[in-house]
């Protein structure tokens, strides 16, 4: 038996890039998955790719509760439960105090935030019903550090982290878990063009398929006793930095 047979999964911003290596990683241990973003060319080719037996595609916009609400009756009505959601939608923007623009961080903090509450707040009544279900926020490295310039963002994976406690409390009567991953510098459409690979001591970005692993086990029951935790793959980047050379 694979170690999701039987699990189903909503991923936001599962088009491209994290969000579709752990579509890919889902399926390929037996679970079938519900793939939600703006991105609908590439998401309908996306679940081409998988095959239509093993996952189906929604047009998902994770500011709308009602788009949500969408998603989550695709899963039932298409597999028959929804049992995992993985939040993994995600933005970032920059700017200056002095140039960041309310405009842009209200966008970030409603994509970021509050479309990972919408999403838990969606499904919740279908992850009670597949119990032992798990809820998996996809946030950052930026949850635990701060970077210049990058205000809304850092401001929005700090929320996150504080979101995961809160629903992990709620909702452990109910057997939901509900955890928070922390990638450090990872190969996306999100970070090309940025010199990020020097932020780590291995000095590379990861490919999204090597955070899609923690990923299944966080959605499997492997998991069993984890909830309201930080699960950190970054390469070493929160490890520290720097030598101290012998006199």
């Amino acid at each position: 038996m694979k170690r999701l047979e039987g699990k189903v999964a909503l991923i936001s911003g599962g088009a491209r890039g994290m969000g579709a290596a752990h579509a890919r990683a889902i399926v390929a241990e037996g679970g079938k998955v519900v793939v939600g973003d703006l991105l609908d060319a590439e998401g309908q080719a996306l679940v081409k790719e998988i095959g239509t037996d093993d996952a189906v595609y929604v047009h998902l916009d994770v500011t709308s509760h009602s788009s949500w609400e969408a998603a989550v009756q695709a899963a039932e009505d298409t597999f028959g439960s929804l049992g995992v959601l993985v939040n993994n939608a995600g933005i970032m923007n920059f700017g200056s105090l002095e140039a960041y623009s309310l405009k842009s961080w209200e966008e970030i903090m409603s994509v970021n935030v509050t479309g990972q509450f919408l999403g838990a707040k969606a499904a919740r009544a279908s992850l009670i019903a597949s119990a032992p279900a798990s809820i998996v926020n996809v946030s950052s490295v930026a949850g635990f550090r701060g970077f210049a310039g990058l205000h809304g963002y850092n401001a929005s994976k700090f929320a996150l982290r504080g979101l995961t406690k809160s629903l992990a409390l709620e909702l452990a009567e109910f057997r939901i878990r509900v955890n928070s991953v922390h990638p450090g510098a990872v190969a996306t459409a999100m970070t090309e063009g940025l010199d990020v690979a020097q932020l780590n001591p291995m000095k590379r970005v990861a490919d999204p398929a090597e955070i899609a692993g923690l990923i299944v086990y966080l959605a499997s029951d492997e998991s069993s006793f984890a909830t309201g935790s930080e699960f950190i793959v970054d390469g070493g980047e929160l490890a520290g930095g720097g030598t101290i050379a012998a006199a």
